[in-house]
């Protein structure tokens, strides 16, 4: 899998397009910013766009949404719990455990909440590639100080990640950088701790 990363925002959010090769399909995942910037590599690349994902509901993750689709006709997906607080339109309303196709390549949904209600992860099974949003950072793990926050389901998440994940699962989150699960388990207690890693 090809992964395009787009930094910036307030939040210094990661906006990405996952892309399997030129001329291919591809998603854009939160696109929180630089919605001309997307376009633009898009374009470069000649990539067909099936839909805009997000991961859940909060504006860093969420500003270039409109924009996107004023350019191009966008299905935006979403899960169910995050309807309410997101407020604009939604074209697939998402599950746990939906599976989506990108070309040869197929993605599930991982509900993952904690951070939102809605949070999700969208794990590429062939590419063993995972996008998580805040949920799970590569130091770090969402906050669970929010309205619609859970710290108790934060832990359930953080243990279904662990026991999902391999150790050359390569992880792509919301803020900051990305990297193996292998590295992550080492450096991040805050994840560690919650998946109850001894």
């Amino acid at each position: 899998m090809k992964v395009k990363r787009f930094i910036g925002g307030s939040l210094e959010e990661n906006s990405y397009v996952a892309y399997l090769k030129t001329g291919g399909e591809c998603y854009i995942i939160d696109p929180g910013h630089s919605p001309d910037k997307i376009l633009k590599f898009i374009k470069e690349e000649k990539l067909r766009p099936k839909g805009i994902l997000l991961t859940h509901h909060h504006y860093d993750h969420t500003d270039g949404v409109d924009k996107l689709c004023e350019a191009r006709e966008l299905p935006v997906y979403l899960h169910r719990e995050d309807l309410d607080m997101y407020g604009s339109e939604v074209d697939v309303i998402l599950e746990g455990d939906d599976v989506l196709t990108l070309d040869e390549d197929y993605l599930t949904v991982i509900h993952t909440p904690g951070h939102t209600g809605g949070s999700v992860c969208f794990y590429f099974a062939e590419s063993n590639v995972i996008f998580t949003g805040d949920t799970l950072f590569y130091d770090d793990i969402g906050r669970t100080d929010f309205k619609d926050s859970d710290d108790r389901r934060m832990h359930k998440s953080c243990h279904k990640l662990n026991e999902l994940l391999g150790s050359d699962t390569l992880v792509y989150p919301g803020h900051d950088n990305f990297g193996s699960m292998k590295a992550i388990r080492k450096v991040n207690s805050y994840f560690n701790e919650y998946a109850g890693i001894k």
